[in-house]
């Protein structure tokens, strides 16, 4: 099953913002990738009134007091989820039979197999959360990443509904009529508890992304650390080199104490050699603790550059959407050649099948990963059939 990634292509991202815009007051006249907008005074928005610069591409690098770029990585567009986001964060759908279509899925009708009928027959409601997520994924130097993420979640049951997730996503595009939303009737204690299940099952959802990024920053505190190395190697070399240059000079000093014959001379001498010499054991301790750290691999210094990389997950839950949807069974009739076979399955609206279907030949589930063979003489597996 994909993940419920809010799929936010530039497309998506500006028909968002005109029609966000819009319902603010705004006006907008397009010039290309640029948009003058006019925002008006009384607008119950944090976007600042008057005029405003939209550019819908990365071309425009130096950007001006009011001008700001519109695509999916933006701050503004961030800015804007947000915001519109905390104007309703709660609602209440319902997805019936007139809102979605029939989905058999694939692992049903592949290898000659032929889907002649199907009919679905209600019976009970059901109802479901679906909660809309950003999760931002930063070190403490800069900013990472951030994802939207849906969880929906049988309120119920408290099982994970994968398929209702990409329905309510469909269902709440810019480019799909709009579905009415109503006032939520789910106790608050309710929603904070499937709100707390949901945080650590969107993590795991992101968890490659949030892999790859702690694999960049880890190559990136390596190379810090490489690049603080090869500094304190320098100074430790040219820390040796001063030291070998005032080793000389004290020994030139002592010489010319021993040799002159004059007694301020050899007093200014004396004083000077004093000055080098304790200049020379401050070095010395300096090349020693360098030195020292060198060997112990400079913790301080690692542990600073690794504290400044290490990631930090924030999981903010925007919008909360209760989605009531019907329960009951689907009749599904299969045609192979001359062998036709009908199948009776629990299903809903917008969330698909919810029964498990077993091979007769070796018992195991059937699926994304072990898709229906044949019927011929009964539901057989892809996995038993080619063994």
């Amino acid at each position: 099953m994909t993940d419920a990634a809010i799929r936010v292509t530039q497309s998506t991202v500006e028909q968002f913002t005109e029609q966000y815009l819009g319902s603010l007051g705004s006006t907008i006249e397009k010039h290309g990738d640029r948009w003058d907008v006019t925002v008006p005074e009384n607008a119950t928005t944090e976007i600042p009134s008057g005029q405003l610069i939209l550019f819908c591409d990365d071309a425009a690098a130096d950007l001006g007091e009011n001008e700001r770029h519109l695509h999916p990585e933006s701050p503004f567009f961030q800015e804007i989820i947000a915001e519109a986001s905390e104007k309703q964060p709660a609602g209440k759908i319902t997805i019936g039979s007139e809102d979605t279509r029939i989905e058999i899925p694939p692992w049903l009708q592949e290898n000659n197999i032929n889907v002649n009928n199907a009919t679905f027959t209600p019976y009970y409601d059901r109802s479901a959360i679906a909660i809309l997520s950003r999760i931002s994924i930063e070190t403490v130097s800069e900013y990472q990443s951030e994802l939207l993420r849906v969880t929906a979640i049988d309120i119920r049951s408290k099982e994970r509904l994968p398929k209702l997730e990409e329905t309510f996503l469909e269902s709440t595009l810019p480019t799909e009529s709009q579905i009415e939303s109503q006032p939520v009737d789910i106790e608050r204690s309710t929603a904070d508890d499937l709100i707390v299940q949901t945080r650590e099952r969107v993590v795991e959802r992101v968890q490659p992304k949030i892999d790859e990024i702690h694999q960049e920053a880890s190559r990136a505190a390596e190379a810090e650390i490489e690049e603080y190395r090869q500094m304190q190697q320098q100074r430790i070399e040219e820390l040796e080199e001063k030291k070998t240059r005032l080793s000389n000079r004290i020994e030139d000093l002592s010489e010319s104490i021993q040799q002159s014959g004059d007694e301020g001379n050899r007093i200014e001498a004396l004083q000077k050699r004093k000055e080098l010499k304790s200049e020379y054991e401050d070095l010395d301790s300096e090349l020693e603790e360098l030195r020292h750290q060198r060997e112990q691999g400079y913790p301080k210094k690692q542990k600073e550059i690794r504290e400044r990389h290490a990631l930090e997950v924030v999981v903010s839950p925007l919008t909360i959407t209760q989605v009531e949807y019907e329960r009951g069974e689907i009749e599904i009739e299969l045609e192979e050649g001359t062998v036709t076979q009908s199948l009776t399955l629990g299903y809903g609206d917008g969330v698909g099948i919810t029964e498990e279907l077993e091979c007769e030949f070796c018992n195991q589930a059937l699926g994304e990963y072990n898709s229906l063979q044949t019927i011929q003489e009964g539901l057989q597996c892809s996995q038993c059939y080619s063994s």
